[in-house]
């Protein structure tokens, strides 16, 4: 019965699972004025990466970093959801066929800065502009990672299409696992990358005292 103590990985496992599901539900409810979805985002973020460590408390770590995060994440937020709002009304009322390939390249170019510029936001303190530059420069020069973490949305959102024809029922049950659990899958990719510029190594072994919340760039 060695899989049931506490240090065995099938008990830390299950940890990681039991803790991703509370940072999705406190994603949830932060995130419900919509405006604070940036500052969510990015405590999500921070809560993941010291979940994945086993570093500190799942609940008080994602304040924290909520706290920390809120100013420059909603100001980036805000920038990514009015521009996100705008290609969602180009590709729903301009059905015009010249705008087709600008389109889909301002929404190639949403994509790649939204996966990288909360994760920027949660790790560096640097001012919103430098953030979303850096977020392209990631994006980019790291296409693979990016590619990597656009594929873990889309069969998210796929999977989330599905159901909603199929199987509403089941919506529930991924709205309880949601996109805040998908960060536990972000986040190593993420710190694959940023491990040169952190000088971190992703490990389950780092201590708390070792591993701040921000580094600066």
């Amino acid at each position: 019965m060695n899989w049931l103590s506490p240090d065995s990985k099938f008990m830390q496992a299950w940890g990681n699972f039991t803790d991703a599901i509370i940072i999705n539900l406190l994603m949830l409810v932060t995130g419900i004025p919509i405006v604070t979805i940036g500052a969510a985002l990015s405590a999500g973020q921070t809560a993941s990466r010291k979940m994945l460590i086993g570093q500190g408390h799942v609940t008080r770590n994602y304040f924290a970093a909520f706290k920390e995060n809120f100013v420059r994440a909603t100001i980036l937020w805000i920038v990514y959801l009015l521009f996100g709002a705008a290609l969602v009304y180009c590709w729903i009322v301009l059905q015009i066929t010249p705008l087709l390939i600008p389109k889909i390249a301002l929404t190639i170019l949403w994509v790649i800065g939204f996966e990288w510029v909360f994760a920027l936001q949660a790790r560096f303190e640097n001012p919103p502009t430098r953030t979303m530059v850096n977020a392209y420069v990631f994006g980019v020069t790291y296409f693979p990672a990016t590619l990597a973490l656009v594929a873990i949305d889309a069969v998210y959102c796929g999977l989330f299409v599905y159901l909603w024809f199929k199987l509403p029922q089941m919506l529930f049950l991924l709205a309880v696992l949601g996109y805040g659990s998908l960060l536990s899958l972000h986040v190593p990719i993420q710190e694959y990358v940023l491990r040169k510029y952190t000088g971190q190594p992703f490990s389950t072994h780092v201590q708390e005292d070792t591993w701040s919340v921000k580094k600066h760039q």
